[in-house]
């Protein structure tokens, strides 16, 4: 291990909206950011889905994720720079924590509560891809043929659809 400090930061990432679709490829995305530049991942959740102040990207909402992470302080402009050139990031800040206790940073991991929101994204996605089950009809009858109609009169002293009213 080298002699550099690190730093506990707290990250916040953006994400437009198509992200819910599959937040996995999201995390993962994150965690290779992370991966890259070295960083210890303490704690990852996903914050909010909301509706944006202003269009970014043409991305009128967004997902927020929530990171802590311990990093040594020379890597954090290359951090910064590899979350700028991202694609798939809208929008990303990054903010020393050193204010915060392990145990309120340890408290805040929501991977468990994420992987049981891909999971059941996954179940939903899977039965909306099911065909439904095939019901076997019968072959639709014929439409019954209208009633002719009457030539006599009805007997209520009316008259019938079409005939002439008779002479007094």
């Amino acid at each position: 291990m080298s002699d550099e400090a690190t730093n506990v930061y707290e990250g916040l990432f953006l994400f437009p909206q198509s992200a819910t679709g599959n937040l996995q490829a999201a995390i993962d995305h994150l965690t290779g950011l992370f991966e890259r530049v070295g960083a210890e991942l303490i704690s990852l959740a996903k914050w909010d889905e909301r509706r944006l102040a202003y269009e970014i990207k043409g991305n009128k909402r967004g997902v927020y994720f929530i990171a802590y992470l311990r990093l040594a302080g020379s890597k954090m402009t290359d951090f910064e720079r590899a979350c700028n050139l991202s694609e798939q990031l809208l929008r990303s800040m990054m903010t020393r924590a050193d204010h915060l206790d392990a145990a309120t940073i340890e408290a805040a991991d929501g991977r468990a509560k994420l992987a049981d929101e891909i999971k059941l994204r996954g179940e939903q996605s899977q039965a909306e891809a099911k065909p439904a089950a095939i019901v076997a009809v019968a072959p639709a009858a014929a439409p019954p043929a209208e009633p002719a109609p009457v030539a006599a009169a009805s007997g209520d002293g009316g008259t019938d659809e079409g005939e002439t009213p008779p002479a007094e």
